[in-house]
């Protein structure tokens, strides 16, 4: 469910309002009356609507920058693992046997 969550939130289809809430973007809700709805839009930042001219190349360069963190968070996490299996290879090399 996480990495549907990131790709609607990349598309700007849904916005995070706070853990385990989200708001549907205003150009997809629903509405009492097209007035409502047009008000809805034109209140909204121009950034966030679909039909801007760089939608596509937005949510391409979203993506992109989201796999980009991803790929860095990973390098980080395997250098953590590999410095920790390399603190207890020298932790078990310095134990010895007193006898």
């Amino acid at each position: 469910m996480n990495a549907t969550q990131w790709e609607l939130e990349l598309a700007k289809l849904v916005k995070k309002v706070r853990n385990g809430v989200y708001q549907i973007n205003p150009m997809l809700a629903g509405y009492n009356s097209p007035e409502d709805a047009l008000d809805a839009v034109k209140a909204m930042p121009k950034a966030d609507r679909l039909d801007s001219k760089t939608y596509v190349a937005d949510y391409n360069r979203a993506v992109a920058a989201y796999q980009d963190q991803l790929a860095e968070q990973r390098k980080k996490r395997a250098a953590a693992a590999a410095a920790k299996k390399a603190t207890a290879a020298r932790r078990r090399g310095a134990l010895h046997a007193v006898g």
